[in-house]
């Protein structure tokens, strides 16, 4: 009993309610910064120590990074019995549930998972086939394809309906496009292949067509706990109900107030339906922010009241004191960036390090100014986004011989790994491919297959290095004799750039020596959710100084000493496509909460009062209506004293032009001109010209 109320003792009431509760549904409304991790890891030790068998626990959640952490730390609570819970994404264990039970639909235990540049390229393949890359440049293009069909699987909405309401300059296609859609089921069912939301889709289909299997899973797992339940999409929240079934004991843990993905198929109302799914479910929400000052609080607590649907909270600290959020009427976007490099500039000074300043924004190209002006103030930063490590295409090689290994009639791979080839191009290895499909072994025919001079030698290299690999049992060691025959290729094919591509095939290697069965390392590589970087992937390393700039929707999750919030006007956030439809302008008003509840110290809203619009010219932007709503009393005006004011203050200080100065990081200056607002412009000696706020720079005369 000592045990469990000394760690009871560290939860607040509603958290206690929560963990308490153990049986029935329960829905846990976790504001921002309210400690739902925490609450979910004490529920996992809670029913552990109540003596629940640790495997009869199911946790999903979003990222395995996400699943791993929470059973981490509830071992440190129980020991290492939490370690047998199981616990991932849905989609890892949709995975690993077809392995097993995916024959009662027609699958072997071996289908390979596509990844998302892997279902393009079996699209734009069929869509050859089909003829339809004939119809001229109008015809959607392969990836236009891939969002189109997950859109309709996650959705669960028809083409039609997709078509019509986001793509309508490609409707005139629509039979075109519902044959593309069909050949491509058929396509994967033939060849033994499930793209990332088939796995979902065959999942569902094997619980509602299979009442044995229902009841085989609610046995297996008693209790079910879904983290960010939010994001769920509505075959998700489909297949929580239905492995429910048998017992009901479900807790779902979700904030509705930071619902913003839609556009990836996440159903807002899922969340909200969930007692209507679940009758006599247990409400109860975190209200107590562990994050934030009481001021940044109100002022998100003011956002997202004036959401149209939600569950109505209030957030609170005990935390004294706060200052309130700055809002910045900048001149232009130059003003914009300049005022936010400029104050970071201090913000280090007063001791905030730059890996705990993040600019945050709400499409990657708002940021494109002021990357300009953090480079010319020497302002290390890095943008959140870009390609990942598993979407790389000298990866994408290397991963296709292996899936090859794995399912020698992938023939998708086969066709990338013989592209690869010297003197082989798409009708070589089309005619190749031929060959194989006639055989019941491919990888032993690849050996008979007639090969021209101009190719002959790379083939039977190939052959060699396949059938030595098939002689491998160990993951680690496949991949280096793999990576050992790949690297004459990818010297070859990518040779601008081949030191840097190298590097990342060592991270590939680096992941590899976890795993103990191919199957398992190629599944998480495809299952990796599509929000994941190559940071996720790669082993941590030291947490570099640099300032944080991203989307709001990268940022999600995260949080820093200060954030500013950029371009907050009109056709900006909200984007000029969200405010035709009051469901997209809700979202917009979520992913504004999302945004500024990302800050614990330090705040700032900023709009440029005036921008450029190509055709237009210099246009006044109007500030956006999230800003214009908000009480004026929960923000203060960022205030420039006059600049006579300024010239008396700096004077008082003992600083004219043409003064040497001393700063603690950029060393010996020159004083070239007192400014307006506190500020001083000085060129320093192998740093160049910088801009600094006299109270903060802790200058000396020299």
């Amino acid at each position: 009993m000592g045990r469990r109320r000394s760690y009871l003792e560290e939860l607040n009431p509603a958290q206690l309610e929560a963990v308490r509760t153990l049986f029935g549904p329960v829905l846990v409304i976790a504001g921002a910064g309210s400690g739902k991790t925490r609450t979910l890891v004490y529920r996992v030790a809670r029913l552990v120590e109540e003596g629940v068998p640790p495997e009869r626990i199911l946790l999903l959640t979003f990222t395995r990074k996400a699943a791993r952490e929470m059973l981490r730390r509830a071992s440190l609570l129980l020991g290492r019995s939490c370690e047998r819970v199981s616990g991932g994404t849905f989609h890892s264990l949709s995975h690993q549930m077809l392995r097993e039970y995916g024959r009662l639909i027609g699958f072997s235990p071996n289908f390979t998972v596509l990844d998302r540049g892997d279902a393009e390229d079996a699209i734009n393949l069929l869509r050859s086939s089909l003829g339809l890359s004939e119809k001229g440049r109008r015809f959607p293009k392969k990836d236009t394809l891939a969002a189109l069909f997950s859109k309709a699987v996650n959705q669960g909405r028809t083409l039609a309906k997709i078509l019509e309401r986001e793509y309508p300059h490609f409707f005139e296609y629509l039979p075109e496009i519902e044959r593309l859609f069909l050949e491509y089921q058929r396509y994967k069912r033939e060849h033994q292949l499930m793209d990332y939301d088939d796995l979902l889709l065959h999942w569902h289909r094997v619980l509602l067509e299979h009442s044995e299997v229902r009841a085989e899973i609610s046995r297996r797992f008693e209790f079910i706990m879904v983290d960010e339940y939010q994001d769920t999409n509505w075959l998700q929240a489909e297949i929580v109900r239905l492995m429910a079934e048998g017992h009901g004991n479900v807790m779902v843990v979700g904030d509705d107030s930071q619902s913003i993905y839609a556009f990836r198929g996440a159903n807002f109302r899922n969340i909200l339906e969930f007692p209507r799914l679940f009758p006599g479910t247990r409400i109860i929400k975190l209200e107590e922010n562990y994050r934030s000052t009481q001021p940044i609080l109100d002022l998100a607590n003011a956002v997202i009241e004036r959401a149209r649907e939600k569950y109505t909270k209030c957030l609170f600290t005990r935390r004294p004191g706060g200052q309130k959020p700055i809002r910045y009427r900048a001149r232009d976007e130059s003003d914009q960036s300049r005022f936010v490099a400029e104050r970071i500039l201090e913000l280090r000074e007063e001791g905030v390090p730059l890996s705990e300043i993040a600019v945050l924004f709400r499409a990657a190209f708002h940021s494109f100014d002021l990357e300009l002006e953090l480079a010319r103030q020497d302002l290390p930063f890095v943008k959140y986004g870009g390609l990942k490590l598993i979407e790389a295409a000298h990866i994408k090689d290397v991963v296709a011989h292996l899936k090859i290994l794995l399912n020698p009639f992938d023939f998708l791979s086969w066709h990338r790994v013989l592209l690869l080839l010297e003197g082989v191009g798409p009708r070589t290895a089309e005619k190749i491919i031929t060959h194989l499909r006639a055989s019941s072994d491919p990888l032993r025919a690849l050996s008979s297959v007639p090969a021209r001079p101009s190719y002959e030698k790379g083939l039977r290299r190939l052959t060699q290095t396949l059938e030595a690999l098939r002689r491998i049992s160990s993951v680690e060691e496949r991949l280096e004799e793999l990576i050992e025959y790949y690297r004459p290729l990818l010297e070859r094919i990518y040779h601008d750039d081949y030191p840097k591509r190298e590097r990342d095939l060592e991270s590939l290697l680096s992941l590899a020596h976890r795993y103990q069965d191919l199957s398992e390392f190629l599944a998480d590589l495809a299952l990796e959710p599509p929000e994941s970087a190559v940071a996720d992937l790669e082993p941590e390393t030291e947490k570099e100084d640099h300032i944080v700039l991203s989307t709001i929707h990268s940022a999600k999750g995260l949080e820093w000493h200060t954030v500013f919030v950029i371009s907050l006007c009109e056709g900006r956030f909200p984007s000029a496509y969200a405010v035709a439809s009051e469901e997209e302008l809700e979202e917009e008003r979520r992913l504004f909460y999302v945004a500024v509840t990302r800050a614990r110290e330090g705040l700032y809203l900023c709009h440029p009062v005036t921008g450029y619009l190509p055709g237009e010219g210099r246009v006044i932007l109007k500030p956006s209506r999230f800003l214009e709503e908000l009480p004026s009393e929960l923000w203060e005006e960022w205030r420039e004293i006059p600049a006579e004011e300024a010239r008396e203050e700096a004077a008082s200080a003992g600083f004219r032009p043409g003064d040497l100065v001393w700063h603690p990081q950029f060393g010996e200056g020159e004083v070239r001109e007192v400014l307006p607002a506190e500020k001083i412009r000085i060129y320093f000696l192998g740093h160049g010209e910088k801009t600094l706020h006299l109270k903060f720079a802790r200058l000396e005369r020299l």
